[in-house]
């Protein structure tokens, strides 16, 4: 907005990234929304509410699983925009994340401007009609979409089918770099650690057994 770079610098294209190495066009067509107006901030509402609502919920603890559904969704994103010519793709990952939120959560009711009352799981396809209300290509929205389904699918679905097996596998590196440790059962801290030692403790101590 303040113009120190422009869209052109931004967008996605496959001869610049690959023959340039001009690699930050991969992350940064994630991140432009448009110009300042409704439909920028339209997506900004719908991102930070829904990237909360599944790291608060289904992903609660799981932050790596988080990161990695991130990793998973822009990957076949891309994938697509090498043979689809789309210039950006953040707001397909925006509805990619309103996808695998609205199908975890097929009973809650939704209220669209005071307009609609549906369940979640339709959350998607109203914004992709509202989307096509303000004059944009709803290519981008059923990108989103697809890569939703995918996910939510191999991760949801196919496991819980007869012989499903998780093929969504987290590497451990993400796992080491953003999940707490698990705390070992059999690790038996120093005496200095234990709680009844802490200075708090032995004040409180002496003040019900005074000397």
């Amino acid at each position: 907005q303040l113009e120190f770079i422009t869209p052109f610098q931004l967008y996605f294209n496959p001869d610049l990234i690959f023959r340039k190495f001009q690699i930050w066009r991969l992350i940064t067509n994630f991140l432009f929304f448009g110009p300042l107006g409704f439909s920028f901030f339209f997506n900004m509402i719908f991102l930070y509410r829904y990237c909360r609502m599944l790291e608060e919920g289904s992903f609660r603890g799981r932050t790596a699983d988080f990161v990695f559904m991130f990793l998973f969704g822009g990957f076949l994103m891309t994938l697509f925009g090498l043979f689809a010519s789309l210039f950006f793709l953040g707001q397909a990952f925006t509805i990619m994340l309103v996808y695998v939120w609205s199908r975890r959560n097929p009973y809650i009711r939704m209220n669209f401007f005071g307009l609609l009352n549906f369940q979640a799981p339709f959350l998607p396809w109203v914004l992709m009609g509202f989307s096509l209300l303000l004059g944009n290509s709803i290519i981008i929205d059923l990108l989103g979409i697809a890569v939703g389904h995918i996910y939510y699918f191999l991760e949801d679905v196919f496991p819980n089918q007869p012989g499903g097996k998780k093929l969504l596998l987290t590497p451990s590196f993400l796992k080491m770099v953003f999940d707490t440790p698990e705390e070992d059962p059999n690790y038996n801290p120093l005496p200095e650690d234990h709680p009844e030692h802490q200075p708090g403790n032995q004040d409180q101590n002496e003040q019900q057994h005074p000397q």
